[in-house]
This record gives structure tokens, C-alpha cells and sequence, in this order.
């Protein structure tokens, strides 16, 4: 099967939940189903896409192979039978492939594997030999040595890591239902299909994501919502659709691809995850159309941000069913998508309203410097992941308490020194003013003024006083009197109880607290998921 004119080749992750490969019932395989996936991937190689397999399952093969009536709730007998299951599992992937011809081979993955970063790029070049060679990678959860902190939690979560770790351009989430629905479309008459969503964030309050689906899975439509989330942010294209046609991934690409290449509805500047983007909103190309079941109908429904949109020629009644969600216009780098959706967090470090507000903006870099620290929580090492979370009052509470302020009310000097982005001065830089001077042997600068709290402690900082005296006066810790919330994550370059030291003074103190200073942050390679409200 050639490939179409205006459709490029592909990098495609497709997951399979459990209740597409096992009956509910009587946990026989759906070789019908099984069938058609096996005859799509094949297709989809022959046109010179690389296809990447999630399957779920091995638990619904095992409880038939031992004739056990309902899934246990025992870890200890879950992970027994995905160990007799994956086998016969694997076996059957194979054996389907292999009558078309296809070589596959079998990545079974735990959170713990990937958490380090040496062996997460082997993972990664693992997948990229795979591919060149030919070979569909099928990738399962080591679920026999899974325990709950090395858990993805579903193959949902799996699939949208394993789409962000080889830049994939699609990820498609199939399912018993051939999108995302404003309620349970088998329960509600009324529920209606969601066709483009441009914000998992606004979308979450006007859909139900209830429903648990099937008895022998563990995700439902929230797990696939997650999916989405972490696949878009790394700059891949997610979809949702039925798996009772897997051919409908064909006509989904290609409907897309139309769009995308100036067919009625450009979508010209929209990037998958293999380069940098522009920096502009991929919402400026795309006026985003949402139809019920009902494709043809003329009468245009609200769209994900409550606006209405009239059907274009090409939509209308030509696009196959499926909920599109649209990539980030500047995906997240390969190692802060890793920090942020692989590494399992060891502790957390509470930072303050001027933080959360510079770290927000795509020039801070992500990385957090010691004044804008205000406790940590937990006890971790340098180069672990850990949560940066804020503070806000209690729901109701009244206090006349203010973050970052004295018992008088004016702000502490922690606080008003962190840089912001916005002043002419960075730590450790020297302020540089244009004016006439002989000194210079540029005439039109001044020479340097001294800036004694921010230049190298080794040519005017005073030495520190004994340990035992108060270097910077700190008001009292009572960040349990407030609720934190996690805004994002990142790396900790040094152990909790040295940044909980160094917490709100300047980096140049750094060196002089802890004896050597590997660098003048203290967190790096941070995400922010909570823009500051």
C-alpha cells in the first residue's frame, strides 16, 4: 500500500487496553480485533511509518490460562498471573505477525528502569535501533517486579512516555469509545463527542472522566486525559478513537495531514516532537470544530473554550470519528519531560509567590536559586527528582499572614532580591552604566560599581560569622499552618538538608554555608504545570 501524497512518514505509538484484546467475560482473545491491528501496523510499515505497540493484557491471558474467574486484588497473585500471561501474550503477538511477515520484539518496562538517566537513553537508543531495523516494538509494563513506586499506574501513563522518549508524531489511545464524550455516551443520551481539545486543563471541567472502564483494565477516560496531558506536552499528537476499526488510524492521519498541508484548514506551524517549535500558539492555525456523533449535521456545537465554530468543507461529514488533541506549540526538552513525567519524586522544596512567578517564564530556564526557597519537605540526594510546591491559605482563612512579609507588614528582604527578569542587574553581575570615563578603555562606560552582596564572596563578602550565629534573620517556619500545592517538578542539585541551609539567601552565601558550591541554583531543569493564578 503506497502512502499517500500528503502524508509524510510517521512515527506512531498505538496502545491497546485490555478490554480491545480480552473478552470481559470470558477472557478469551479478540482475534477479530487483534487481527485488524496486526493487518493496520503492517499497512502503516508498508507506507513507510514506524509503528510502536503498547499492549495491556497479560493479567486477562493469565486468569484465562488458570480458568480464575475475576481479577484478584492480591499484588502477589496479579504479578503471578502476568508473569504465566505475558508469555502467552507475546506468543500470540507473534504469531499474528508473523503471518504477515512482520518481526516484533518484546520492551517490558518499570518506572524504576527509566529513572535513571543513563539507562532511559539506552531505552531510547534501544527503540531507535528497533525501528531502523524493520522491527515493531511491543511494549508492556514489567508488571511481575512492579511495585506501586516504580508503577506507571496504567499503560496509558506507559504509552505517553514511550511516545515522549522517540519524539513520536501520533499517539493513539484506543478504546470502547471512538472519542472523548461530555458524559458516559452508553448512559447518557445526550453525551457528546469532543472533537479538538487545545486545553486539557479547561476541557477537564465540562467532560464526566467517571468512568472506570472494563473489569479487567485499570485506566478509564481520566488515565487517558493524563495520557494526553504528558504526550502534548512533549509535542506529540494524541488521539482517541474506537478500536472496533483500527483501519480509522489510516483515515485519521490522513484527514489530518490534509489540514496540516493547506487542505481548506491550514495547519501550517504545527510541529511534532522531533524539532523545536516557533514559539507562536498552534490555536492561531486551527479554528477547532467539536460535532456529536452526527457529523453531517449542519448545526456546529461548542468547542473545547465555549465558542462556536461553523463546519468547514472538509469536515464536514468526512472526518472519521476520534477526540484530537493538539500538541504544544514549544514542547517541553527531552530532559525536562523526563524529570517531569518519569522520575518518581523523593521529597519536595517550598518555594515563594516570586518564584513560582519567574520559573512560570520560558527565559527563567527552570532553575530556582536559594532566595526563593522557603522550606523543604523530605529527605533526598542531589540529582533526585523533587517537587516544588507553594503555598495558599486554608480555604476561608481570614489571617492578616502574608507571604514573604514581616510581623509589620513590610516585605522581607529575602523576598525582594529574587531576580525576576525584569531588573538591569543578574546575581553576580555587575551593573554597567553608559557614561564618559577615562578609566575605561571603552569611553562610553563607567567603572564598575561595587555590588558587595552579589559579586564573588572571596573579594567583598565579609566572612560569615560562626555557625552558631544567625547569618540573615529568618522568620519562624510555619508553612504547616498553610496548604501546599505541587505547581511542577525538577532536579535538586544539592540534598535537602543543604538546601534547607542555604533556603532564602543569596547563592554567593552558598559556598561559605556549605563549603564548595556546584552551582548558584539549587534546583534545575524545572517544569511548571501551575502558572502562578
Amino acid at each position: 500500500m503506497a502512502r499517500p501524497r500528503n502524508v509524510p512518514s510517521q512515527t506512531i505509538v498505538i496502545k491497546l487496553g485490555t478490554s480491545s484484546i480480552v473478552h470481559e467475560t470470558t477472557h478469551q482473545p479478540l482475534l477479530s480485533t487483534l487481527s485488524a491491528v496486526v493487518e493496520t501496523v503492517v499497512h502503516l510499515r508498508s507506507q513507510g511509518h514506524k509503528v510502536v505497540l503498547v499492549s495491556s493484557g497479560a493479567i486477562g491471558v493469565g486468569l484465562k490460562r488458570m480458568e480464575v474467574a475475576t481479577r484478584p486484588k492480591a499484588l502477589s497473585k496479579k504479578q503471578a498471573l502476568a508473569a504465566i500471561g505475558q508469555g502467552r501474550l507475546i506468543a500470540l503477538w507473534d504469531n499474528l505477525f508473523g503471518q504477515l511477515g512482520q518481526p516484533i520484539a518484546q520492551i517490558l518496562l518499570t518506572r524504576g528502569d527509566i529513572s535513571d538517566r543513563t539507562r532511559y537513553l539506552n531505552a531510547v537508543n534501544t527503540f531507535k535501533e528497533l525501528l531502523s531495523m524493520g522491527v515493531v516494538p511491543i511494549v508492556n509494563e514489567n508488571d511481575t517486579v512492579s511495585v506501586s513506586e516504580i508503577k506507571f499506574g496504567d499503560n496509558d501513563t506507559l504509552s505517553a512516555i514511550t511516545s515522549s522518549m522517540i519524539h513520536a508524531d501520533y499517539l493513539f489511545l484506543l478504546t470502547d469509545v471512538d472519542g472523548l464524550y461530555t458524559s458516559n455516551p452508553r448512559k447518557d443520551p445526550n453525551a457528546a463527542r469532543i472533537d479538538v481539545v487545545t486545553s486539557i486543563a479547561s476541557i477537564r471541567s465540562q467532560v464526566s472522566t467517571k468512568t472506570l472502564g472494563s473489569n479487567l483494565g485499570t485506566g478509564g477516560m481520566e488515565t487517558k486525559l493524563i495520557a494526553a496531558e504528558i504526550a502534548t506536552a512533549a509535542g506529540v499528537m494524541t488521539v482517541i478513537t474506537s478500536s472496533k476499526d483500527p483501519r480509522n488510524i489510516f483515515r485519521i492521519i490522513e484527514y489530518n495531514s490534509a489540514l496540516k498541508s493547506g487542505v481548506n484548514t491550514p495547519l501550517s506551524g504545527l510541529q511534532s516532537g522531533r524539532s523545536s517549535p516557533e514559539p507562536h500558539s498552534v490555536e492561531d492555525n486551527l479554528t477547532p470544530t467539536s460535532y456529536t456523533r452526527e457529523d453531517a449535521s449542519a448545526t456546529p456545537t461548542p468547542s473545547v473554550d465555549g465558542s462556536s465554530s461553523s463546519p468547514s468543507p472538509v469536515s464536514q461529514g468526512q472526518r472519521p470519528p476520534h477526540t484530537l488533541f493538539m500538541p504544544s506549540a514549544m514542547p517541553l526538552r527531552d530532559l525536562k519531560s523526563w524529570t517531569s513525567h518519569t522520575l518518581y519524586p523523593s521529597g519536595s522544596v517550598i518555594i515563594d509567590s516570586g518564584a513560582h512567578h519567574v520559573l512560570s517564564k520560558r527565559e527563567s530556564g527552570g532553575r530556582l536559586l536559594a532566595a526563593g526557597v522557603l522550606g523543604v519537605r523530605g529527605a533526598f540526594a542531589s540529582g533526585q527528582a523533587v517537587r516544588i510546591l507553594i503555598r495558599k491559605r486554608h480555604p476561608g482563612e481570614t489571617s492578616d499572614k502574608s507571604e514573604g512579609r514581616t510581623e509589620g507588614g513590610s516585605p522581607t528582604p529575602s523576598r525582594t532580591t529574587y531576580p525576576d527578569g525584569t531588573t538591569t542587574t543578574a546575581p553576580n553581575t555587575p551593573e554597567i552604566n553608559p557614561a564618559a570615563s577615562l578609566s575605561s578603555s571603552i569611553s562610553t562606560l563607567d567603572p564598575l560599581p561595587t555590588v558587595s552582596e552579589e559579586l564573588t564572596p572571596s573579594t567583598t563578602l565579609k566572612p560569615l560569622p560562626e555557625e552558631d550565629t544567625v547569618v540573615i534573620e529568618r522568620g519562624v517556619d510555619d508553612t504547616t499552618d498553610w496548604e501546599l500545592e505541587e505547581v511542577g517538578r525538577g532536579l535538586a542539585n544539592y540534598n535537602s538538608a543543604q538546601i534547607d541551609r542555604v533556603k532564602g539567601l543569596r547563592s554567593s552565601y552558598i559556598p561559605q554555608l556549605l563549603g564548595y558550591a556546584d552551582s548558584e541554583y539549587v534546583v534545575e531543569n524545572i517544569t511548571i504545570r501551575v502558572p502562578p493564578s
